[in-house]
């Protein structure tokens, strides 16, 4: 009977460097799940550790996309910026630290030269570790990720790209909800007890919806058992892709990005996504909209001279219609949404400008996967 010359490499069995011998870490307890309500109300629990802040929470996040979208781009180039210390969407500074990136569609080659594009000639961080073969989690894949945590006690995100390589086949006769729900809590299991992120990168259906949610392919188990929720879509104008956020620590949001080809890095565009999915005339008298709410059309015109009158006045009655603007009695527009600053639900800032403040540890050495300006400021 011949054997398999190449034997599989799955995630227990990636080398490490020889090191002296040293006690082994703590055995994590329990947590625990049952309080009076006194307990409970006089409880002192830490505030939930951020891997992107306001963006990726410790828990389970779904990373959906249609295909060829570039979720993998986009969850590898996460998976640099925290296992480095550096900027997530080449715009967000996050704290560092271990990062399990498993890569289940992918070959050694494809991820080296995945890297070396991103990197651009920068040092690949040595707290991340890539694993392109890993046993579902009901069949010892949550006992392997398990082992690489206890082993890398500050380790901040786990990804798995993709869910479906890990999920298992399911239980026998239960319900389509009931085994997506299960597949999703073998990650969550994970999450819960080691205070970490978990990104799963899934797919989306093929049918569009006005609800981002619904889009997620499987069962509403699959997002139900999730604590939160990203679908990237692609988009139009400046942007090349709309992420929708939504969770149980972070408020809803949505965020625009371009997809810089020559560094294979999603970077974050500054202000909200309507700004970069209009066209350029709209978009210009938005901008001026929400820098002096209550103008006249006669007013933009005096400020965008390369606009005539008539395109003004055209385009505001236009937006006010499609709910991009308001109009008062007296004639006056502004902005039909105002932004809030931090959220009300997580504590954290919403909008890409508000979220490059008071983030991160900006004296931390940084890795930015993009050849935009390293000089940025909040708007």
């Amino acid at each position: 009977m011949s054997t398999n010359p190449i034997p599989p490499l799955h995630l227990y069995s990636v080398p490490s460097d020889p090191q002296p011998a040293v006690e082994a870490p703590p055995k994590r307890e329990r947590p625990r799940t049952a309080w009076t309500a006194d307990q409970l109300m006089a409880a002192d629990f830490p505030e939930p550790k951020w891997a992107v802040p306001g963006i990726l929470a410790e828990g389970v996040s779904l990373l959906a996309g249609p295909p060829k979208v570039g979720k993998s781009w986009l969850s590898l180039g996460l998976a640099l910026a925290v296992a480095s210390g550096g900027y997530a969407f080449d715009s967000l500074p996050v704290d560092g630290g271990p990062v399990l990136y498993l890569a289940l569609e992918d070959t050694p080659r494809r991820l080296q030269t995945r890297m070396g594009k991103m990197l651009g000639g920068q040092a690949a961080p040595a707290g991340l570790t890539l694993v392109t073969e890993c046993p579902p989690f009901p069949q010892g894949g949550s006992d392997a990720i398990a082992g690489w945590l206890d082993r890398n006690p500050d380790a901040r995100m786990v990804v798995v790209d993709v869910f479906a390589k890990m999920r298992g086949p399911a239980p026998q006769g239960v319900s389509a909800y009931d085994a997506d729900y299960v597949a999703v809590t073998y990650a969550k299991r994970i999450a819960d007890h080691y205070g970490i992120a978990v990104v799963l990168v899934h797919h989306v259906r093929k049918m569009a919806s006005e609800d981002f949610l619904t889009e997620v392919s499987g069962t509403n188990g699959i997002a139900g058992a999730a604590d939160a929720t990203l679908v990237l879509k692609r988009a139009r104008g400046q942007a090349d892709g709309i992420l929708h956020v939504t969770g149980r620590d972070v408020d809803e949001a949505e965020y625009a990005l371009k997809f810089q080809a020559a560094s294979g890095a999603w970077h974050m565009l500054d202000g909200p996504v309507t700004d970069h999915t209009i066209g350029d005339t709209r978009a210009a008298i938005l901008r001026h909209v929400r820098e002096r709410p209550g103008v006249r059309p006669r007013d933009i015109v005096a400020a965008l001279p390369d606009i005539d009158a008539d395109t003004v006045r055209r385009y505001c009655s236009r937006m006010a219609e499609a709910g991009q603007l308001t109009k008062d009695a007296a004639g006056r527009y502004y902005p039909d949404t105002p932004h809030s600053e931090v959220s009300q639900v997580s504590d954290c800032p919403v909008t890409p400008a508000d979220l490059l403040e008071g983030t991160g540890h900006p004296g931390t050495p940084s890795v930015r996967l993009s050849d935009s300006n390293p000089e940025r400021t909040a708007q």
